[in-house]
């Protein structure tokens, strides 16, 4: 019942205005999260340096992107610097004081290009599809949230993942855009077209059972707390806990399918950096079975903190900017519609 109170139609803003408000929350993530994740990848180079043609996940706060690690140990353009670090307030400190705060946020303006696209058809979908399914269509209850967070997430990883094997291309290979083209083109006349979606499956596997899970956690807590709080509409404290909590969730329960598609993207970023020819797509529940082999079952839910800490942040700081995104526009159009009248 107290989610009926606070979910209201957003036809009140257009979908430029959410798409606004969503590409401004991803920035602002972009900019919390990305120096959380650029201290773990130098403490983790320092415990164990990176070898040439080795490949790392880098996460912007919004996706996760393959790095190649092009001269070993010195490995991309934005690490050069062997410092040693002590802890992560250390890591912290000696990166700003040694190479300037912006290494801080090395790396992140390639990921952007794909990120905050990505981030902008997700979150305006969903808005849209959760109002066509409960006002359009008519249907109730809190499954909605569940069903239209599921397929706004399928749609993006669907347009993006084709991009983001394409930037994996040109990092390996360090290709042209001519030389690109050719790459793509002979890639589709052997393997076809579904080959630019390589590694869609473990990515579909971990991403929608996360929006789905997340979506229908976050309407709910938010219901409830604007209930405890006796408030028609969230505000932005409350839009911020929800995010923390339904992403805490989420992660947990997703954690494995995250290990598998690590395992995968990292595979298929490799092959490319070595130019072996790519293998058949490997099921996920064989790679699962592969973990098990390897590490036993608690492989599986490897890295569980490490992922809490960057999601809880990252929904948070995303839920709560393109809600009040969302309220800032809203009352921007009332205010024009009561000057008009």
């Amino acid at each position: 019942m107290g989610e009926r109170t606070v979910s209201t139609p957003v036809a009140g803003i257009s979908p430029v205005q959410q798409m606004l408000a969503s590409g401004t929350g991803a920035l602002l993530t972009s900019v919390f999260v990305t120096p959380l994740d650029v201290v773990k990848i130098r403490m983790q180079a320092q415990q164990r340096p990176f070898s040439q043609g080795k490949c790392f996940l880098y996460c912007n706060g919004l996706m996760d992107h393959i790095y190649v690690c092009q001269n070993g140990t010195s490995c991309t353009s934005w690490y050069r610097t062997p410092t040693r670090f002590s802890g992560t307030l250390d890591a912290f400190v000696k990166i700003t004081r040694h190479e300037g705060v912006k290494s801080l946020w090395s790396g992140l303006p390639p990921t952007l290009i794909m990120a905050v696209p990505a981030t902008v058809i997700y979150f305006t979908c969903y808005d849209q599809l959760r109002d066509f399914l409960r006002y359009g269509l008519g249907f109730q209850g809190n499954h909605i949230p569940l069903l239209a967070g599921g397929l706004a997430r399928l749609g993006a990883v669907t347009v993006i993942s084709p991009l983001e094997l394409v930037r994996t291309k040109m990092q390996s290979r360090r290709l042209s855009y001519s030389e690109l083209r050719v790459c793509i083109r002979s890639a589709v006349a052997q393997d076809g077209w579904l080959s630019l979606w390589r590694g869609w499956g473990p990515t579909v596997l971990r991403d929608v059972p996360f929006s789905a899970l997340y979506w229908f956690n976050y309407e709910l807590v938010k219901a409830q707390l604007c209930e405890q709080n006796q408030m028609s509409q969230a505000n932005f404290s409350i839009s911020f806990t929800s995010g923390a909590i339904s992403g805490t969730v989420a992660a947990i329960l997703t954690l494995p399918f995250d290990v598998v598609k690590t395992r995968r993207q990292i595979q298929l970023g490799e092959m490319e950096t070595l130019g072996v020819p790519l293998k058949r797509t490997t099921s996920t529940w064989h790679i699962m079975k592969e973990i098990c082999a390897e590490s036993g079952y608690r492989g599986l839910f490897a890295g569980f903190l490490p992922r809490v800490i960057k999601v809880a942040p990252a929904c948070a700081v995303m839920i709560s900017t393109y809600e009040f995104g969302k309220a800032f526009f809203q009352k921007v159009n009332l205010d024009q519609e009561q000057r008009a009248s």
